[in-house]
């Protein structure tokens, strides 16, 4: 089974969060998979990818670069796979089928959004029918993340 792991964004929005989250999935090695729930989404992403690392970047390609197998981390907000990712990180419950094709699957949703709060909660209770591996982590009041039960 796919092991899914929530994460609860309450501090920090998604464009800070997520570069924290990118940088820990990176040391595995594996390749990274992100979808945006709107293609609006991914160009600014794909930029801000680029200059919000402190120490350099994050190496990552979009729609139209070439050689998307060669990317360690593709941005998309379709339901594709071109750099043949292990790791899947979606973005405000992004629409998914086939998560059972990624090692890990991280759900990043926006804790101060009714509407993707209650599709979060959906999603948790369908992956847990389905008998997944299910982790739930909460935003600390610095940004970090806190493990609940």
């Amino acid at each position: 089974m796919t092991e899914i792991r929530f994460y609860h964004l309450t501090k920090k929005p998604l464009d800070q969060a997520l570069p924290d989250l990118l940088s820990r999935a990176m040391e595995t090695g594996k390749k990274i998979l992100i979808q945006m729930d709107d293609e609006a989404q991914v160009k600014p992403m794909s930029d801000h990818l680029w200059v919000c690392r402190r120490n350099g970047f994050f190496p990552h390609g979009i729609k139209g670069d070439k050689d998307a197998e060669m990317h360690p981390v593709w941005l998309t907000s379709e339901n594709d796979n071109p750099n043949k990712a292990e790791t899947l990180i979606l973005t405000n419950v992004a629409d998914r089928a086939d998560t059972d094709k990624f090692g890990l699957v991280c759900e990043m949703f926006d804790g101060n959004n009714a509407d993707i709060v209650k599709k979060a909660r959906e999603r948790w209770k369908s992956y847990k029918d389905a008998g997944h591996d299910l982790t739930y982590y909460q935003q600390t009041d610095n940004g970090g993340w806190e493990k609940k039960a």
